[in-house]
């Protein structure tokens, strides 16, 4: 068991380093052809903190292993809730914007109910990944215009910090761009490889199921990105990215990561996801709006009701243990 456990880690390990240099050198590039940075903390950084999470249940529904490539989303995104917002706001209280209450939240709560009904038959196919990834072209598209468009001081300032903190004290040359698009996507594809076949055998050895290990293990591992970022934000004040992170993370990994994975690959979904494990995660999308419509803040008690959450969840997950 220990050669697994130390597989999974050093798979872990290399995601995270892939995804963050992958990222850099991808918001370098960005740079270079004149987006915003307002633009490109929308789109370059949100996706690119999805980067470990697309990478891994591509490898795994190539791998066989269905269960870690749908369980990796599901549990991201109800740990992205619950966990990773649940510590920023017990390091300092959490402000909302009303753009997010208003449209990014909505987005993120239909995105959710979408993949529930559409899962309902145990598949996604490659028509319902094709009707996600449009989803998300369009999400996209619409969140960039408000960006340029509609957005408020605190709201760009947000975006704007979201994208310097990827990008790096001194400006890459071209080399160095593509050395870190490169090299972080070769990391990527490394620490997938591994920590899909440790999470494997590991559920294996330990009699636990792969559904189980997604949902947790796989889950975890690969929304340290997000927990990073949101934490470092809310230790800063930077209160928009922590939420906006979480929030845009979650939308990107029901429309991007699952729709993409089912467009190269239709991915079987058990009845326990589809009877347990969506509703979770269809829950926790809901129990956010409260959290944040009372005065556009998330305060530490919040947040440890959803720390709570999340260790609650994870102590029924291995209780069941299938």
């Amino acid at each position: 068991m220990l050669i697994e456990v130390l597989r999974s880690l050093l798979g872990l390990v290399a995601l995270v380093a892939g995804g963050e240099i992958l990222v850099r050198g991808a918001t370098a590039l960005a740079g270079r052809v004149r987006l915003s940075p307002a633009v490109i903390g929308l789109t370059v950084v949100a996706a690119g903190t999805s980067l470990p999470e697309l990478v891994v249940s591509v490898d795994a529904a190539f791998s066989g292993a269905p269960d870690l490539a749908i369980g990796n989303v599901v549990g991201s995104n109800i740990y992205n809730i619950l966990l990773i917002l649940g510590v920023s706001a017990l390091v300092r209280p959490l402000t909302t914007t009303w753009t997010t209450v208003r449209l990014e939240w909505p987005v993120m709560a239909l995105a959710s109910w979408n993949l529930l009904l559409l899962a309902r038959d145990g598949r996604l196919d490659r028509l319902e990944g094709a009707y996600f990834v449009a989803g998300l072209v369009v999400f996209v598209a619409w969140t960039v215009r408000m960006a340029r468009q509609d957005a408020g001081p605190e709201e760009r300032a947000s975006l704007e910090a979201a994208a310097a903190a990827h990008t790096g004290l001194k400006p890459p040359s071209g080399a160095g761009i593509a050395g870190r698009v490169i090299g972080g996507a070769v990391l990527l594809a490394v620490g997938a490889d591994l920590l899909v076949q440790g999470a494997s055998a590991l559920a294996a050895t330990a009699g636990v199921s792969e559904r189980v290990i997604g949902l947790t293990l796989v889950a975890l591992g690969t929304s340290l990105p997000e927990l990073v970022t949101s934490v470092l934000a809310a230790w800063r004040g930077q209160s928009g990215i922590a939420v906006g992170n979480v929030i845009g993370s979650n939308i990107f990994n029901i429309l991007g990561i699952l729709g993409v994975t089912a467009l190269i690959l239709p991915i079987p979904i058990q009845a326990g996801t589809i009877r347990l494990d969506l509703w979770v995660m269809l829950g926790t999308a809901l129990l956010l709006l409260p959290l944040m419509r009372t005065g556009f803040r998330i305060n530490r008690w919040e947040g440890g009701l959803l720390l709570g959450g999340a260790l609650a969840w994870s102590a029924a997950l291995f209780a069941g243990g299938s």
